[in-house]
């Protein structure tokens, strides 16, 4: 069998395979809850037979939202909007639910990315004032966010440990803790956003605090069973910015606090990054975590090949892959995937009858509270 489609364990959580679908936001939300787009969006890619789904990036506050159509949990509206479409998925797919959970700090206030994606300043009517470590703007013609206080520390961290019961109440089965692509957690690792003289900037253990104390808390606050894990940045792509070094450095800490896992991206927190784009060049990053630190890696970046996804499982690169843009241009990408590499995929019943010929056994019965 492929080690692509080995059950895996992330903490206590079963899953049928090493394919996640990485969270990917869809701009489509109202006043932070999801809507008829999330039940047809995140209902197909659960039909998928992906092993685990995680749900995009969900705002902890209203301010948390990247912009004004982000995904939230920090309501009673949020929660059951949420909980509507996560009951629906439940009864047809067996997949594993997360949520990932964060907050913009900064980069909050912003477009579509189908609207340009700029920042709106907080004088104009769908904007708000961004929040984050120093009054930085992520780009020199952007308005400058409010530099943190400690009672504005305290409130962020009290939001994450809300979202995190109400994802509990939700049934969710993971919770990813954002701490990647320059929002808030991010620009406190990265001396390019984080310019604080307390205790929580200058050196690389005072960068890590505040984004440890948010993993903390989550991890306090959801029940102990179900695993919390971080998406990070490995790299800023920017020289002097955050790098591999402390990426390693903040898994080991991680690692000490019962953290799950580790899905491993970079850049996000510069406009000045320089990215070194190619198939799969990320991997490295998440193959350095996983063999310096020994916690389980989510590899992701340019991964479209079923034959490449395998590598990487195979020469213990990572121990998921985690699929993105491929998997919104492709939704069944793991059925594709398994009969190119001679594996089996839960699918629904209702589906079976679309097995091309020679491929009768590529669909096994979903069955459902087995994990």
């Amino acid at each position: 069998m492929p080690h692509l489609f080995d059950p895996y364990r992330i903490g206590e959580l079963a899953l049928s395979n090493r394919i996640a679908i990485a969270p990917m936001c869809q701009y489509s939300a109202e006043q932070g809850s999801a809507t008829d787009w999330h039940m047809i969006h995140l209902g197909s890619l659960a039909l998928s037979g992906a092993g685990l789904m995680i749900v995009e990036a969900t705002a902890v506050s209203p301010e948390g939202r990247i912009s004004p159509a982000d995904l939230g949990l920090y309501s009673d509206a949020n929660e059951a909007a949420l909980g509507r479409v996560l009951d629906a998925v439940r009864r047809y797919s067996p997949i594993a639910v997360a949520v990932q959970l964060g907050h913009a700090g900064r980069k909050a206030s912003s477009q579509a990315p189908w609207d340009g994606g700029a920042q709106i300043r907080p004088d104009a009517p769908a904007g708000w004032q961004t929040v984050a470590p120093s009054a930085v703007p992520h780009a020199a013609d952007e308005a400058p966010p409010t530099a943190l206080d400690k009672a504005g520390l305290r409130k962020i961290r009290d939001d994450f440990v809300a979202a995190a019961r109400r994802a509990a109440r939700l049934g969710v089965e993971g919770i990813e803790v954002h701490g990647a692509h320059g929002y808030l957690l991010h620009q406190f690792l990265s001396p390019i956003a984080n310019h604080r003289t307390d205790e929580y900037g200058g050196s690389l253990e005072n960068r890590m605090r505040f984004p440890l104390e948010v993993f903390d808390a989550v991890r306090e606050a959801y029940p102990a069973e179900r695993p919390v894990w971080m998406r990070v940045s490995a790299t800023d792509w920017v020289p002097n910015g955050w790098d591999i070094d402390g990426t390693i450095a903040l898994s080991h800490a991680l690692k000490a606090r019962g953290c799950a896992a580790v899905h491993v991206s970079t850049g996000g927190v510069s406009p000045q990054q320089a990215i070194k784009i190619g198939p799969g060049y990320q991997v490295p990053y998440a193959q350095r975590v996983k063999a310096e630190v020994g916690l389980p890696t989510l590899a992701v970046g340019l991964i479209t090949e079923p034959e490449q996804a395998e590598a990487i499982i195979a020469n213990d690169e990572a121990d998921m892959i985690s699929i993105a843009r491929a998997m919104l241009y492709d939704p069944r990408w793991p059925w594709h995937a398994a009969a190119r590499l001679g594996a089996q995929v839960d699918a629904p019943k209702q589906y079976w009858r679309s097995q091309p010929r020679g491929l009768e056994k590529l669909f096994r019965d979903a069955h459902f509270g087995q994990r």
